[in-house]
């Protein structure tokens, strides 16, 4: 199939490169000229496993083109991907104005009849307006051309973005149209050829699918943070209490792991949307509200426990940091708790010497480009060196394991803050360590 992908940041260059790899030809459009020179060149902008090498193998076997012009990438193409950013707002909904740019954009160019896909997470009713807008461009040129338009929300965990697509748990199709469902079966059939995953339901239905995954998922951190905050208060161990629920196969162990809280491009944004649509149709939604306050208050629990053991002024106390990014197999900082546990140490006066396999560069950058007491090292064992205490944050393989004995030689005093409780209590305990840990 022809398909172009609207939109090259992270949902739209995965999407498009594993559906390249099917052998579909795919054209990635986007309005940053130099994000696509970069890639026409081969440069990856973000880090994602696996996805570089299918990148270049397939802009070498011609599957996989790059482009800024929409108007010749659609002229052939079956189905549009719009997969474009939709930023939070000041109020918490939504910005759709990029995918209704896009939109306008696709009803002044377009000549033959397609299927055009909302990828990007969109509040419900979305698809209505696109629909509406490319309508209206049509009718003001005078043209009849046939179109569907449906929603097709992602799934991808960053980290694991490649095997999630090529693999997928499920492919939501919310259609109307018999044409664009059958179009769209025939895209995703090399996906879904082990066994039927390939799941359709109404358009409004899929665009709060993808929204109500995200807030249950959310849910369960929240809900498990709240637990470990209440074993800390009555003496009892939160990851034994996470074994023994989640051997419940009602509850399961996915998403039950005590920790600084959730942050990425999801979590926090469609929550906070997912509340605002509550609210614009006259409903409070006080679950996900609470999913919302706990997860803010999570992400300072460490900070807390830094302050109550150290005190309030941090002065003259430097401690290492493992883990910038909000999780493992990414190096995106949005809304990740070491932006948060940063701030609030180095407003205390503490200097922080921080280590991350891949986010450095984010957070030089980015998201604490105006932190001045943060120096960045080039290993987690230089992160040590002459520092007060050990704050982990991020579980990457590389911290799993680490020598003890060479953390404790670099440490001023034995001391780990573990915001991901990584590491075996009574082992630290009988090795000299003061250990911290959440729900302990």
């Amino acid at each position: 199939m022809n398909i172009v992908i609207v939109g090259s940041g992270y949902v739209g260059l995965v999407s498009g490169t594993c559906f390249s790899e099917m052998g579909n030809k795919v054209s990635c459009v986007d309005i940053d000229s130099l994000k696509i020179e970069k890639l026409n060149n081969g440069s990856i902008p973000i880090f994602e496993p696996g996805l570089e090498a299918m990148v270049l193998k397939n802009i070498k076997n011609k599957n996989l083109f790059f482009t800024t012009e929409l108007s010749e990438a659609i002229e052939d193409a079956e189905i549009v991907f719009i997969a474009v950013g939709t930023p939070m707002g000041n109020d918490g909904s939504a910005d759709l104005q990029y995918v209704l740019a896009v939109a306008k954009s696709i009803g002044q160019t377009m000549k033959n009849r397609m299927v055009i896909v909302d990828k990007s997470t969109v509040p419900i009713g979305t698809a209505d307006k696109v629909k509406a807008t490319i309508q209206k461009e049509l009718d003001q040129r005078g043209v009849e051309i046939k179109f569907d338009v449906v929603s097709n929300p992602e799934f991808l965990k960053e980290g694991a973005a490649i095997s999630d697509f090529m693999k997928p748990d499920r492919v939501v199709i919310g259609s109307d149209s018999k044409y664009a469902t059958n179009l769209m079966k025939e895209l995703y059939h090399p996906f879904c050829m082990s066994y039927d995953r390939f799941i359709t339901m109404d358009v409004r239905s899929a665009e709060m699918t993808k929204y109500a995954a995200n807030a249950m998922l959310a849910t369960k951190i929240s809900f498990m943070n709240e637990i470990a905050n209440i074993c800390e208060r009555v003496g009892a161990d939160a990851n034994q209490v996470r074994i023994g629920i989640g051997s419940d196969s009602r509850i399961g162990y996915s998403f039950i792991y005590p920790g600084a809280g959730y942050g990425g491009s999801c979590f926090p944004k469609d929550v906070k949307a997912l509340k605002k649509i509550a609210e614009e149709h006259g409903y409070k939604a006080n679950l996900i509200s609470s999913v919302e306050d706990v997860n803010n208050a999570q992400k300072l629990v460490i900070a807390q426990k830094v302050v109550k053991r150290f005190g309030e002024d941090l002065t003259g106390l430097t401690f290492a940091l493992w883990g910038l990014a909000f999780k493992p197999g990414t190096d995106d900082m949005r809304e990740a708790p070491s932006i948060y546990i940063v701030k609030e140490l180095t407003k205390r006066g503490a200097r922080i010497q921080a280590y991350d396999p891949k986010a450095i560069e984010e957070a030089k950058e980015y998201y604490l480009k105006d932190v001045k007491n943060i120096i960045y090292v080039n290993s987690k064992y230089d992160a040590l060196k002459n520092t007060d205490a050990l704050i982990l944050l991020t579980e990457w393989k590389e911290f799993r394991s680490p020598d003890f004995s060479e953390i404790k030689k670099e440490l001023k005093a034995p001391i780990i803050f573990d915001g991901r409780n990584q590491y075996n209590v009574f082992n630290l305990h009988t090795k000299g360590f003061e250990y911290y840990q959440i729900g302990k």
